[in-house]
C-alpha cells in the first residue's frame, strides 16, 4: 500500500525534522524601504532588491541542512509562488513553506487580525503546527520579541541587513548552533 502526501503534508513533515530559518525580507535582504505599486515592489533607497541575498545564499551553502520558511508580508501581498519568485534560484529551492497562508484569509476576513500579530506571534504559530523546535529568525522587527525568545532572533538593522558583517556573523554563530542540535 503506496501513501500519497499533499504538498503541504510533505512541508510540515520536512519542517518536522528539519533546521529552518524564517527569513523576512524587508531590512534583511534589501533595506526597508520597500514600496508595492502596479509595477510591482521598488526600492526607495540606495541599492537594489535583494541586493544582500547573495550573502545569505553562500553562507547557507555551509549548512545543507538549513531549510526556509517566509516570514516576510511579500507573501500576504503578492502571494506565496510570487513572493517565491523573486528570490535566487538556490535559495528557492530550500524553501519549504510560508508563516502566511492565502486559506488565512478565510480564516480571518479582517486581515488586520493577522497584521496585528507581531513577527514573533506569526513565527511561533507556524512553528507550534509544525513542530519545530530547532529554529531561527533573521528579522529587523525585534519588537514583539520576549527576552527569552532572543536566542531565536537574528536582528537586522533596517538599512543595513544582511550587509553589516556583525550580522552575518552573529547568523553564522546561530546557524553553527541551530544544526549542532
Amino acid at each position: 500500500m503506496s501513501i500519497v502526501l499533499h504538498t503541504q503534508e510533505k512541508f510540515m513533515m520536512a519542517a518536522r525534522n528539519a533546521h529552518v530559518i524564517f527569513l523576512d525580507y524587508d531590512g534583511v535582504l534589501h533595506p526597508d524601504a520597500v514600496y508595492l505599486s502596479k509595477q510591482g515592489p521598488s526600492l526607495k533607497a540606495d541599492g537594489e532588491l535583494f541586493m544582500w541575498a547573495p550573502a545569505l545564499v553562500q553562507l547557507l551553502e555551509e549548512f545543507p541542512s538549513v531549510s526556509l520558511v517566509l516570514s516576510t508580508s511579500w507573501v500576504r501581498h503578492l502571494g506565496f509562488k510570487k513572493a517565491l519568485g523573486y528570490l535566487p534560484q538556490s535559495m528557492r529551492n530550500k524553501v519549504i513553506g510560508a508563516t502566511w497562508h492565502s486559506s488565512m484569509s478565510r480564516e480571518w476576513p479582517d486581515e488586520q487580525t493577522w497584521d496585528g500579530r507581531t513577527r514573533y506571534t506569526q513565527i511561533c504559530r507556524y512553528a507550534s503546527r509544525a513542530h519545530l523546535q530547532h529554529w531561527l529568525a533573521i528579522d529587523d522587527d525585534a519588537s514583539g520579541w520576549p527576552p527569552e525568545a532572543g536566542k531565536y532572533l537574528i536582528h537586522c538593522v533596517a538599512d543595513q541587513g544582511l550587509g553589516h558583517e556583525s550580522t552575518l556573523s552573529s547568523l553564522r554563530r546561530g546557524l553553527e548552533e541551530l544544526v549542532a542540535q
